[in-house]
């Protein structure tokens, strides 16, 4: 069953503050196998003009993806989570999230399309530090596949 299309444009509550800890932006870093050192000694990152250690670029996805669970979960879009694979992800930066940031994320549905029968669902998330300033946008496409003919 395709997803409503009058979805589009509907934005959901911010999130709560996350705080960004150097030990989060540490094992982020290590998890994604980078070893810049602005993301572990904020000497480094103080060198490179940060007031304290950056987080790796994908970093933010750590936070949308979560509030982009009030999408997912909202009964009356019908979005049938066990079928959906993540299509696609972008980041449009502001300026590096940083440790000691306390941000909160705005989704709003962008776009929803049916291809193939699969549903397309683009939400993106506006990343605000607890001033309102914005840090990083944040692009995510679900795709919700399609059941065979045998409905599964």
């Amino acid at each position: 069953m395709a997803l409503d299309p009058s979805f589009i444009g509907r934005t959901y509550p911010p999130t709560e503050p996350y705080e960004v800890g150097r030990e989060k932006i540490r094992e982020f870093a290590v998890a994604v196998g980078d070893a810049n050192p602005a993301y572990s000694d904020p000497e480094a990152a103080k060198a490179l003009g940060h007031p304290d250690v950056i987080a790796p670029p994908t970093f933010p996805f750590v936070l949308t993806y979560r509030a982009a669970g009030q999408v997912v979960a909202d009964p009356q879009l019908g979005l049938d989570y066990t079928r959906v694979v993540h299509g696609d992800q972008k980041f449009v930066y502001t300026r590096p999230v940083r440790a000691g940031d306390r941000l909160s994320v705005e989704v709003t549905i962008d776009n929803i399309k049916s291809l193939a029968g699969n549903d397309v669902l683009t939400v993106r998330g506006e990343v605000t530090d607890e001033s309102g300033e914005h840090v990083v946008t944040s692009v995510m496409t679900l795709v919700a596949r399609a059941a065979d003919e045998a409905g599964e």
